[in-house]
Order: structure tokens, then C-alpha cells, then sequence
């Protein structure tokens, strides 16, 4: 590299993934469309979100995935689109991160685009029509009734991103989930620039790190980086990965959150044995039960060691 500028693997990454597409527009996509991500994903994975998601959406959806037949036949018996990942030289970050830039790519190609779900895949269902009503403006979800301050995982990685001062200047905010954010096309896509430039701010091995997209959107939200609503738990989107198991109930196979109420959105329902059972049985029929943990194999050890080590290790810049 010439000039003497930073230099970083994110940074080099980063500049070839925010380059425009130069695809004819698609203008057959029109109205609300549910987006995801699920590549390291097989058919069983993901069935559970695409049933559910074509018993209360009819519109358009796609998702990410490797190129394996199982899951292409699934996607092709529910009509929502099989996207190839982005084709990118050399390094590449975690794919929490590829995914802001694949949305960003998706939606820059689909200008009839209304309201846009970018959402997990492995660990969401959905209840009700997720779009009723249509967000005016972007709108984020808080995961946790505790604040950041008391949420070890969201400290670590806003500290990393930002600095401890920063960390601590936001400790008393609420725990916003990157894992669901819904809004229209083109705050979306702010949102998704906004994340991956965010996450450039320190080395590449923890701006391109699982973790990286949770503190920038706390970032963006709780510093006022660009205008979206702050919309609590329990709402549109039930986040109940830290929700007590005996808080929540299954009514006729939905999910009753704490207040009795059943939100259109699920989101971490498999950190509870019983309502993954419940899911399981009613939209993976066909599919053996795929648990959250799952034993790493040599080689997946290998690359968590050598995460690691990278990430503490300096990178000249």
C-alpha cells in the first residue's frame, strides 16, 4: 500500500465491499422483504425460520446460505430466494459482520423495496405478520431488561470497539440486539454502512469479530449516529435469550411472553429446552433437532485458538 495510510485487513475488505453493484436494477422485487443470513447452516438449521416465516409473510425473502442442496430445496419449496455470498479477495470478517455488507449489496439492487426485516436466522420464528404496521423509520430492539453496564458480553465488545471511557459512558443505556432491526430500505441501508464503518475503528481481528456488529449498533443507537426508534422488549420482537424459562409460556404452540402477550417476532427461543422442543415440533417436522450448543470439531478449535491469539496481537497501521 502506497501513501501512507492505515493500514488494516477490515479496512482492504471494507473498500470492496462498499463499492456499488453495477447490476441492472431487479424492479420485480416490490414491498416489505425479510432478509437473512445463514451460511455454516444446513436445511434443518433454518427450517423452523422459513415455515414460519411463509405461515404469516407472503412477500418477499432471502437469505444468504452456502450452496448446499438441501437448503436450496427448502428455499425453492417456499419461494424465498437462495443468495450466494459476497465473492471478496483475501481476508474476510466474521460472518455477522459480511452480512451487514450482503444486505447493503441486496437492497442497493432492490429499489422498489418498502420496509426491510434484517434478521438472525438459526434462532428466530415467527408468530404473526412481522410488518403490521410498517416502521416509519428504523427501529432497534432492546434484548435485556439489564443495562449495558451489566451485560458482559456487550462491555467487552463496546470496549473493544470504542474504548473503556466510551464503554462506560453508555453503561446505564439499555442492551440493544443487532440480532433483528427492521425499517425502510433506505435507512437500512445507512444502518448497515453505518455498522461496517463503525467496526473499522480498531484492528481488523476485533472490527471483523462475532461481537463487533452488537457494539456498533449500540454505538450508533445510544450516540445519536443516525434517527431510529428504541423500541422495548416483548413488543414486535420478543428477545428472550435472558428471559427467565418459568416467565414464559407456549399457548396452542406459540410463545407467551411474560405479560401474555405473543409477539410476531422470537428471537433466541432455542436458550429454553422447551420452547425449542415446541418449535421443533411444530415447523421442523422432517428435520432432527438442532441444539444451540454443539460439540467443535479440531479444526473449529483451531481457528477459535487462532481468533484469539490474533486478536492480541498488534496490526500495523
Amino acid at each position: 500500500m502506497s501513501g501512507g495510510g492505515a493500514r488494516s485487513a477490515y479496512l482492504g475488505w471494507l473498500a470492496q465491499v462498499l463499492r456499488r453493484p453495477t447490476e441492472t436494477p431487479d424492479l420485480s422485487v416490490q414491498g416489505d422483504v425479510v432478509l437473512g443470513y445463514a451460511t455454516g447452516y444446513d436445511a434443518a438449521d433454518i427450517a423452523p425460520f422459513v415455515r414460519s416465516l411463509r405461515s404469516v409473510f407472503s412477500g418477499p425473502a432471502a437469505l444468504v446460505v452456502d450452496p448446499r442442496d438441501d437448503v436450496r430445496a427448502l428455499l425453492n419449496e417456499a419461494g424465498v430466494e437462495a443468495v450466494a455470498p459476497l465473492c471478496v479477495d483475501g481476508w474476510s470478517p466474521h460472518p455477522v459482520m459480511k452480512r451487514f455488507a450482503a444486505f447493503d449489496h441486496l437492497l442497493s439492487r432492490w429499489p422498489g423495496v418498502g420496509g426491510v426485516l434484517i434478521t438472525d436466522v438459526r434462532d428466530v420464528v415467527f408468530q404473526a405478520p412481522p410488518f403490521e404496521p410498517s416502521p416509519a423509520r428504523l427501529q432497534v430492539f432492546v434484548e435485556a431488561d439489564q443495562p449495558l453496564g451489566r451485560h458482559h458480553f456487550n462491555m467487552k465488545y463496546l470496549t473493544a470497539l470504542a474504548g473503556a471511557d466510551v464503554a462506560r459512558q453508555l453503561a446505564g443505556a439499555p442492551c440493544l440486539c443487532v440480532g433483528t432491526v427492521m425499517g425502510p430500505r433506505e435507512a437500512m441501508m445507512r444502518f448497515c454502512r453505518l455498522v461496517l464503518t463503525l467496526a473499522a475503528t480498531p484492528r481488523s481481528e476485533i472490527g471483523g469479530a462475532f461481537g463487533a456488529d452488537q457494539a456498533a449498533c449500540n454505538l450508533a443507537a445510544h450516540l445519536g449516529l443516525m434517527e431510529m426508534d428504541v423500541v422495548p422488549n416483548y413488543g414486535r420482537v420478543a428477545t428472550v435469550g435472558l428471559t427467565p424459562s418459568d416467565h414464559l409460556g407456549l399457548v396452542d404452540g406459540c410463545i407467551v411472553n411474560p405479560d401474555g402477550t405473543r409477539s410476531p417476532i422470537v428471537h433466541q427461543y432455542d436458550r429454553h429446552p422447551a420452547l425449542l422442543q415446541a418449535v421443533h415440533a411444530r415447523w421442523g417436522q422432517g428435520y432432527p433437532t438442532r441444539q444451540r450448543e454443539r460439540p467443535r470439531t479440531s479444526g473449529e478449535r483451531l481457528n477459535r485458538l487462532r481468533d484469539s491469539l490474533r486478536r492480541r496481537v498488534p496490526e500495523l497501521r
